[in-house]
């Protein structure tokens, strides 16, 4: 069977946030007289083979509902925020190399947005005031096509993972695909990460099951897995795709999953031995069987333990009683159910839910939001987590704190496979996701303080030489990069960049200096080129 999948999509923006964005906009466009010149070129060069219904400028009614379309974080709409000149609203491949050639030959750099998941912003916003930049958004871009016979899926960037799930259970019951739990995440930035979810115990990351991709270089030119060569191939499925290219379309490799499988959550207090619990999770669930996907959601006194099985729950009971019995899970915790409504479980906190809420897109930015993360690489002791959760998960601006399983397929990949090199040795992934309603500096302020300090307190627990962050959980408080010239420091991208990716930092350097060495494709923590030997 073949699905194909090319949804519509709604916009709904906030009045509060085009007011914010309107004031964002007059003070951008007050600081930019001096390039007016070279931005008329520009826009008159994207006219040329764009047709002016997708393109946006704040000079047309429709800029600001298109810029806050995709946005997931308030603190990148806040007066002040750079905002720019022009959004690209591409509807096929040729609209993406056009602006590609006109952002080079003005001046003018282009960042790509899929889902606008981006942490820190990075997809739609500019921490230099000086840049000269435009979006190209590629939420028109989101096409699947399924074909179940061979256990394959072509899926355009800006689809999301929810759009990609809900796909892949039209098609069939028996396939899956490793990738995040949150269904509005877009497939471009995700795949181009890595991309861990439910099923990477199983499976690996996304990333690991991406065997073809079509980008458009920075040379407007547009390249499959053949030619563009192997060594970009391997690093747009895990360094960053925005640093390399334009990635319009992946194929993937399918996963095999049961026609049944069961979800659990349980709910544990503090006072119901959720620390022994949590301390004894971090031995336990990186060494269970490949087929079972259990994590820790921690917040304010409560842990929840939430799993996936791939398999009936008599089964999944046997072995939670062999290898975990102090959870104390029972035949009533489990929900037996397809896979795609398994996503639907993990998205949205609740079973029984209709599978078409995979297609919200969720167009509006709700919260504010700072996250950080680690990975960990030995128990942490009973005492920590107890010190811990009375020092900082007691206070009322505390954060969410993930704690995702590795071990199983993750374990058994090199790390030199793909840019993304935390496999063997990493027990689990901590994820400190921190975010607010509240407006104002001094909300801000006292959220950044609690997170950072936490973060500084984990210190000796974690990770070491590097203390190793994924890099979809994009954090600037790692670094950002700065200018030689025109292009980007190797020197202090290195700072950030060995965090992310350990020793394979230095390759993805290499290609990026073959395949974009003049840096058009650059943002705060984009893979500098490395410089050519001396001597």
């Amino acid at each position: 069977m073949v699905a194909t999948y090319a949804p519509t999509m709604a916009e709904r923006t906030p009045r509060i946030l085009h007011l914010f964005l309107t004031l964002c906009i007059v003070s951008s466009k007050s600081t930019s007289s001096s390039a007016s010149s070279g931005t008329d070129a520009f826009l008159n060069c994207l006219a040329a083979d764009i047709p002016r219904r997708l393109l946006h400028t704040p000079d047309t009614p429709s800029y600001p509902a298109i810029l806050l379309l995709s946005i997931r974080n308030l603190r990148y709409v806040l007066p002040g925020t750079p905002t720019p000149l022009a959004i690209v609203a591409a509807a096929d491949a040729a609209h993406v190399q056009t602006a590609v050639r006109c952002g080079r030959r003005h001046g003018v750099r282009v960042r790509t947005r899929s889902g606008g998941h981006d942490y820190e912003g990075l997809s739609y916003a500019s921490l230099d005031r000086s840049e000269r930049f435009a979006v190209l958004d590629l939420a028109g871009l989101r096409a699947i096509r399924v074909d179940a016979a061979r256990a394959e899926a072509w899926a355009e960037s800006g689809a999301t993972v929810g759009e990609l799930y809900y796909a892949i259970g039209a098609a069939s019951r028996t396939l899956g695909f490793p990738a995040a739990s949150c269904p509005t995440v877009g497939l471009g930035g995700h795949l181009s990460g890595g991309g861990f979810g439910a099923l990477s115990r199983k499976y690996g990351l996304s990333a690991d099951n991406v065997v073809d991709a079509v980008v458009v270089d920075a040379d407007g030119r547009l390249l499959n897995r053949s030619t563009m060569g192997e060594d970009l191939f391997w690093a747009i499925r895990g360094g960053g795709g925005e640093s390399f290219g334009v990635v319009l379309s992946w194929k993937l490799r399918l996963g095999r999953v049961p026609e049944t499988v069961t979800v659990f959550s349980i709910r544990r207090a503090r006072n119901q031995s959720a620390i022994d619990l949590i301390t004894k999770w971090q031995e336990i669930a990186p060494a269970m069987p490949r087929d079972l996907y259990l994590r820790v959601l921690i917040r304010n006194q409560r842990a929840d333990f939430e799993a996936l099985y791939l398999g009936r729950c008599r089964r999944l009971l046997r072995l939670m009683r062999r290898r975990f019995p102090e959870l104390g899970m029972a035949q009533p915790d489990c929900q037996e159910m397809s896979w795609v409504q398994s996503t639907v479980f993990f998205g949205f906190f609740a079973a029984g839910k209709p599978l078409e809420l995979l297609l919200d897109r969720g167009t509006k930015p709700a919260y504010y939001l700072k996250v950080k993360s680690d990975h960990v690489q030995v128990p942490i002791p009973r005492h920590v987590w107890e010190s811990t959760w009375a020092a900082w998960l007691e206070k009322p601006e505390a954060a969410l704190l993930m704690l995702d399983p590795y071990g199983g397929r993750m374990a058994s990949i090199s790390p030199s496979a793909t840019p993304f090199p935390h496999r063997k040795g990493n027990l689990y992934q901590l994820q400190y996701y921190l975010f607010w309603f509240q407006n104002g500096t001094e909300a801000l302020e006292k959220r950044m303080r609690w997170v950072r300090g936490l973060y500084k307190a984990m210190e000796p627990h974690v990770s070491k030489n590097p203390r190793a962050v994924y890099v979809n959980y994009r954090d600037l408080d790692l670094g950002r990069n700065e200018w030689e010239g025109n292009v980007t420091s190797y020197a202090k991208g290195k700072v950030w960049g060995e965090k992310y990716f350990k020793g394979n930092f230095e390759r993805l350097a290499a290609v990026k200096s073959r395949v974009d060495p003049d840096d058009f494709f650059r943002n705060e923590q984009s893979i500098p080129p490395r410089p050519a030997a001396k001597g």
